[in-house]
């Protein structure tokens, strides 16, 4: 559900980053040096990097002739708590932006927001952790509190962010989109995709509950991860996970168009819209610069390669860890000297 660019106006672009970097230095600061501590901190990372790659991974919706990837929203803050994994979320989209050329630099504040925000704040706020909450007294039905709160939250907060999508592009008058028509695709589409990655999110935090169920307490209970337990194996599964997505399984990934763009092509016949201007322009210089791999491919090869999709894969997650790892650093030091 990356948006390009030219779904947007510059204004409500302009508007959506201002919004969105409030809302991470709100999250910076509600960030306290217990939350995040050095436990978390390669979990930010590895958790980053393994939602870098599951997005690579496009899976095919039934009978539409669309297809879907994870947001990776919920699934973050079920492991590290709402604020830092919407600042490892936020990291993975602007790797994708600049790296990779997936998602638009004007339209960066609007997928942080329609991606992360919706998700780690709204979603797991107010449906994950009740959920969660009261399954602490049925120890014997935890896991089926874990895959209902999972398929609930990733649900809600993939229609808040589609419906996030239709609104901007309704206030930035891109006429080409009529409110109605958008809508009544971008919903039910995004329904069948949140579903979907419902039961994957639930899938890995049963494994995480079996494993170390003390990081799915910590990130419910907002409670530093104890410096006695050991995380290397949720670590080291995770590294080989990422490894086997972004290597391997992304080379299987949907050639159908994601949900987005198959309602874009549904209303106006082609997935793809353009703008003219000085801000698409320079926006668009600005990527073209940075981004070495655009498409997750090696640049100038048009139609892709096996090993192009596999590098891309393998080098954006060792960049998200160490971005995303960076950060969760930098924060912990920071808060420690304060």
């Amino acid at each position: 559900m990356h948006m390009a660019d030219a779904l947007l106006s510059p204004a409500v672009g302009g508007v959506m980053t201002g919004v969105s970097a409030l809302v991470i230095a709100y999250g910076v600061k509600r960030i306290t040096g217990d939350t995040l501590n050095e436990k978390k901190i390669p979990m930010m990372g590895v958790m980053g990097a393994l939602v870098f790659a599951g997005q690579m991974i496009n899976f095919t919706i039934p009978g539409t002739g669309s297809s879907g990837h994870i947001g990776g929203g919920i699934l973050l803050a079920a492991l590290l708590g709402p604020f830092p994994a919407l600042l490892t979320l936020a990291s993975v989209l602007l790797i994708q932006c600049l790296f990779f050329a997936d998602g638009g630099l004007l339209a960066y504040g609007c997928n942080v927001f329609n991606m992360g925000f919706t998700s780690c704040f709204l979603a797991f706020q107010y449906i994950f952790k009740p959920i969660m909450k009261r399954g602490k007294d049925h120890n014997q039905r935890v896991l089926q509190y874990i895959i209902a709160a999972s398929i609930a939250s990733v649900v809600i907060g993939l229609q808040l962010g589609a419906f996030g999508v239709v609104l901007e592009t309704l206030l930035s008058g891109i006429s080409e989109l009529p409110f109605g028509a958008f809508l009544v695709l971008m919903q039910p589409i995004h329904l069948a995709i949140g579903l979907i990655e419902g039961i994957i999110t639930a899938g890995v935090l049963c494994y995480v509950h079996r494993v170390r169920p003390e990081l799915l307490s910590s990130a419910v209970e907002d409670t530093p991860i104890p410096q006695t337990l050991s995380t290397n194996k949720i670590l080291v599964s995770f590294l080989v996970l990422t490894i086997l997505v972004g290597g391997l399984l992304s080379l299987f990934a949907s050639a159908y168009p994601d949900g987005l763009e198959w309602s874009i092509e549904k209303v106006t016949g082609t997935a793809e819209l353009e703008r003219e201007g000085s801000v698409y322009e320079t926006t668009a210089s600005v990527v073209e610069t940075t981004a070495f791999m655009p498409d997750y491919g090696f640049a100038g090869n048009e139609e892709g390669s096996a090993l192009g999709t596999a590098t891309a894969g393998i080098l954006g997650s060792i960049i998200t860890i160490v971005l995303a790892g960076g950060i969760g650093f930098i924060i912990h030091v920071a808060r420690k000297t304060t």
